[in-house]
């Protein structure tokens, strides 16, 4: 009976909780429960954030591998790999312990293939541009290997070359043929033409002035030709057959039998022939190529076309020491390219 009593009591305590403590002894039994996870939630949210780590790091190996196997396996050319080789400077080669750029050799590359490409199918069977590829991958690699040395050349020698130089190369380049093209314009066709944009074009232009540089400063001997040149000219009335005569095979002795276009396209011959009168020579002056001096001699002219004699002295020994580079073993390259009988080009004059 004393049981029932008190019981009866806390019945009657218990029906005198206001609303608030109902809530609040609910909520209590709520969090208790939820405590009960607390921990292990902890332990699974940790092992997410490693799993995300392990996942991102196993995907960024993949690229990786994947950029590497389409660079060195198979020696893709594809844009996107030539961009991330402007991005990060991958070696192709090495040349007497200087790094040989990827994206220098896949520049020179597509800047051969790009046109070639566009026209298969319609002037060169699949087959044909296949060999050409080959041939222009190797072309391309010894290109970017030479530049490679020339730089490293330039470096010994306090060679630079200025932002003012390769701008006004570039100025100049706007307006070959005659031409006065916006650079917009210009920039359309080197697009279209090289698949290159307006830095890549700079990029080229600035090797080019860095090599025709080194080549200047360390030919001695081609220095010393253009000397005895001179000294021929000076003494025998701007006679260039009597050139011919006395330096032999040291030149390159050239008539136009007649009259050609003062934009012919020759390393810059007949534009600074047109700057002559009958008689007049040029006197020593590079060659756009950067391959070596001209000396040109009009012999007569109309308003768009000349007819003159020129005489080249090559720049030999830029060349001699990269061949020696090659035989003593001295250029190591990452990449394989199979061209079949493939012989280099020698440099249109």
């Amino acid at each position: 009976m004393c049981y029932n009593y008190t019981m009866s009591l806390l019945k009657k305590k218990d029906t005198k909780k206001t609303e608030q403590e109902k809530v609040e002894e609910r909520r209590e039994e709520v969090l208790a429960q939820g405590r009960k996870f607390k921990y292990p939630l902890q332990w699974t949210k940790h092992r997410i954030v490693i799993n995300t780590i392990l996942i991102a790091f196993v995907m960024i190996a993949l690229v990786i591998t994947g950029i590497w196997l389409g660079l060195y396996k198979f020696n893709m050319t594809d844009d996107f790999l030539f961009r991330i080789t402007e991005v990060v400077p991958l070696p192709v080669a090495q040349v007497d312990g200087g790094d040989t750029r990827f994206s220098d050799y896949l520049m020179f590359y597509r800047s051969s293939m790009t046109s070639i490409e566009r026209q298969s199918g319609s002037e060169f069977d699949e087959g044909s541009v296949e060999e050409l590829r080959a041939e222009y991958k190797r072309s391309a690699l010894t290109e970017a290997e030479k530049y490679t040395y020339a730089t490293k050349l330039a470096n010994e020698q306090g060679i630079e070359v200025t932002d003012e130089e390769v701008a006004a190369e570039f100025d100049r380049h706007l307006k070959i043929g005659g031409v006065d093209r916006s650079v917009e314009g210009f920039e359309k066709i080197i697009k279209d033409n090289f698949g290159l944009d307006k830095s890549e074009y700079e990029r080229m232009l600035y090797l080019s002035l860095l090599k025709s540089k080194v080549e200047i400063k360390i030919d001695d001997n081609a220095n010393k030709i253009a000397k005895q040149v001179e000294q021929i000219l000076a003494e025998s009335g701007n006679d260039y057959g009597k050139v011919a005569e006395q330096l032999g095979d040291k030149i390159n002795y050239q008539e136009t039998g007649g009259l050609v276009d003062n934009k012919n396209i020759d390393g810059g011959r007949a534009s600074e022939a047109m700057k002559l009168e009958p008689g007049e020579s040029s006197g020593k002056f590079i060659s756009i190529n950067g391959d070596g001096y001209y000396f040109v001699k009009l012999i007569k002219k109309t308003d768009n076309q000349v007819d003159f004699v020129s005489i080249k002295v090559p720049f030999t020994e830029f060349d001699q020491r990269f061949t020696a580079l090659q035989d003593e073993g001295k250029i190591n390259e990452y990449i394989s390219i199979t061209a079949p009988n493939y012989e280099p080009e020698e440099s249109q004059e």
